[in-house]
């Protein structure tokens, strides 16, 4: 009568659980990467030594090229206000922060402004640190 081993070694390997281990890292990383970069556009903002803690529902750029962008959204001056009533209609406390370049006029920041004081939006202009 032949004994039989209860306990044999299975030499395969199962990919299983380091697929898994490697999707939860990609989705880590790119929800990660997402929070680091913020959604605005490059610009060269003017310095300040104020800064606020406050958190924007949106954002509005100018470039130096007088382009205005909601978001990263190009959008004609002529429709940027029926564009954050788009985006600010049901918000309680609206507030939006304009991101200008240093070289931008400053009758172009008076129209934004015109735009939130006429709409009871709050804004914030965004500067960069000293």
């Amino acid at each position: 009568m032949a004994i039989k081993r209860g306990s044999k070694v299975d030499a395969s390997f199962s990919m299983a659980s380091m697929s898994d281990i490697v999707f939860l890292l990609l989705v880590f990383l790119l929800m990660s990467l997402t929070l680091i970069s913020p959604p605005a556009l490059r610009l060269v903002l003017p310095k300040s030594n104020n800064q606020l803690n406050v958190k924007p529902y949106t954002t509005v750029s100018i470039t130096k090229d007088l382009q205005y962008y909601v978001e990263d959204e190009y959008v004609p001056f002529a429709e940027l206000e029926s564009k954050l009533g788009e985006i600010m209609g049901s918000i309680e406390k609206p507030i939006f922060s304009l991101h200008a370049d240093k070289s931008v006029p400053i009758e172009e920041i008076v129209k934004v402004m015109n735009i939130a004081k006429d709409n009871n939006y709050q804004m914030i202009l965004a500067t960069a640190p000293l």
